[in-house]
């Protein structure tokens, strides 16, 4: 092949080494064509260092990158969260595992433990037990005296005169009387013409919230509050029936849980209205599995979908049943709400933050939690650029603590004043640090997360009232997956629908500061036989103060 012929391309592929490309025209002097060649030779050396160079950074982005990974499975898997320092286990899987009232503090120092051994901390938790007084009991309970006299013999004095009662000394016991089976018996007279010569009449029986089982309104509400609120599988109160002699399938608890919630249903439409009428709105959504979902394995995941919200003085918790987490969902349930919409960065709710009307807010604590992580992954011991993100969101919540008193008109001014300018320090902070962080560590999963929402993470300071993160709607979901520890699963989508009413019904009453079971009880007396709009309105959480569980 002559000097001068150009070298394929198909012939470069096959060899791993530079390829000297020489030009259509060489040079005739011995000397120029050297130059040229060593020339040559140092550019293909210079981009061939330059290429291990990249490969060398790669390669040491992604052992950082499973070093961290590894560092994360071992903590999820063995390290104390700061949920678990507070005796709330791990329960559920984003920013949730945040308590609201957590700050930067708080959180760094669940990440790097405690210096302290088990044994301090017990004797600090005894040291303060013993210290503290017993709370006195509850005065509305009832009292029963149990009187303990001196025997007759022992009441005369050693001077020989009968002794007088000077006084008595209390104590008390707190007393529980197992649970009570009993059957009501209804009894309607009937009454007939002596001459039979009409038709009898007898008395109507009042009506009942499942007129075709034995089951009573009472009834319902234990079997609902030791399902829903206790977390009770209903497998486990078939057993605790049978300890009293009462033989009832957990398949007949099954019917009775969905008839409740079908009969329920009223109650449940009057909140989701009131639900809509609050000026924003928080979402989220956890995994519920169903055994029965049609055209699915009984391995896969449906969801729960979680929104609260409501009216400062009416406050609603709202469960939804759906077999998907498709972004149609959200579409479908707000569908007629117009304001704010808090979420995580879950990208399932991009469709409906596209809504008119809908204006969407992004969750500053699974940022936070974000850069929790990254710090989690440091050597320990070591400060970085985490430690720096952590307290610059700290500095956003101290705002939020001292604030919390407020009215919206005094929050939106000290938002003003001192959240935008900590904003702008955060984003300026984030601005520079990003170039030099690689995309696939954990502080640059962090940053990347910061700045891809960060118009929607600055949004809560337009308003006073606006929240700025997710937690109350994380807060509510939490009694829906500790019960899901227990009872696993549901059987079938009827099922479920049940569970989403009867969660939605009891979560709401206790955010209203009602008692649920009593509630319940009231609920199951009087909705049968309600038949006016007003007269199921009357049963709401908000209208019946009453039933308020009172302070302290």
């Amino acid at each position: 092949m002559p000097l001068n012929t150009p070298i394929s391309s198909a012939a470069t592929s096959k060899s791993r080494h530079p390829v000297f490309v020489l030009p259509s025209v060489l040079p005739t002097d011995v000397t120029e064509l050297t130059a040229l060649l060593y020339a040559q030779q140092a550019a293909h050396e210079t981009e061939l260092n330059r290429a291990i160079a990249a490969i060398e950074r790669e390669a040491q982005e992604k052992i950082q990158h499973l070093i961290e990974q590894m560092i994360q499975a071992r903590h999820r898997m063995f390290g104390v969260s700061s949920e678990q320092l507070t005796a709330q286990g791990r329960l559920f899987d984003e920013a949730e595992t945040l308590a609201a009232d957590t700050t930067e503090t708080d959180d760094v120092a669940a990440i790097r433990a405690t210096e302290e051994s088990p044994a301090d901390t017990n004797n600090k938790k005894t040291d303060k037990a013993a210290r503290g007084k017993r709370s006195p009991l509850p005065a509305e309970l009832k009292r029963i005296d149990i009187v303990h006299d001196v025997p007759e013999q022992e009441r005369t004095c050693p001077c020989g005169t009968p002794m007088i009662v000077i006084g008595e000394e209390i104590s008390e016991q707190l007393d529980i009387i197992p649970m009570q089976v009993q059957v009501l018996r209804h009894i309607r007279k009937r009454y007939g013409c002596p001459g039979s010569l009409h038709a009898p009449v007898t008395a109507a029986l009042p009506p009942q919230p499942l007129p075709k089982s034995n089951a009573s309104a009472d009834l319902l509400a234990m079997l609902l509050a030791v399902k829903f609120i206790d977390g009770m599988p209903l497998a486990r109160f078939e057993i605790v029936l049978a300890r009293h002699g009462i033989r009832i399938p957990r398949q007949t608890l099954a019917r009775w849980v969905i008839g409740s919630g079908k009969l329920l249903q009223p109650l449940l439409n009057l909140i989701r209205d009131s639900l809509l009428e609050g000026p924003f709105i928080h979402m989220d959504e956890t995994v519920l599995q169903v055994l029965k979902e049609p055209d699915k394995p009984p391995t896969s995941n449906s969801y729960m979908w979680v929104q609260t919200g409501g009216l400062p003085d009416k406050p609603v918790v709202l469960f939804d049943y759906d077999p998907s987490r498709s972004g149609d969902v959200p579409v479908s349930l707000l569908q007629d709400y117009r304001g704010y919409l808090m979420t995580d960065g879950y990208e399932g709710y991009a469709k409906v933050a596209r809504t008119d009307g809908i204006e969407h807010l992004i969750c500053w604590a699974h940022v936070r939690r974000r850069f929790v992580e990254a710090v989690r992954v440091q050597p320990k011991g070591k400060q970085g650029r985490a430690d720096e993100a952590v307290r610059l969101i700290g500095k956003l919540y101290k705002i939020e603590r001292d604030c919390k008193d407020a009215t919206d008109a005094q929050r939106l001014l000290m938002r003003q004043q001192h959240s935008i300018p900590a904003l702008n320090v955060l984003h300026e902070w984030m601005t520079q640090t990003l170039p030099g962080v690689a995309p696939s560590s954990a502080l640059g999963t962090a940053l990347s997360y910061m700045k891809k929402y960060w118009s929607r993470l600055t949004r809560y300071t337009e308003r006073g009232e606006l929240p700025i993160d997710n937690n109350k709607c994380e807060n509510a979901i939490r009694p829906f997956v500790v019960g899901r520890k227990g009872w696993l699963f549901s059987d079938t989508q009827a099922g479920a629908h049940a569970s989403a009413t009867i969660y939605s019904l009891v979560q709401t009453a206790k955010a209203n500061g009602v008692e649920p079971y009593n509630w319940l009880r009231r609920v199951l007396r009087d909705l049968p036989a309600a038949q006016a709009p007003e007269q199921i309105e009357a049963l709401l959480p908000w209208n019946l103060p009453e039933l308020k569980v009172k302070a302290g």
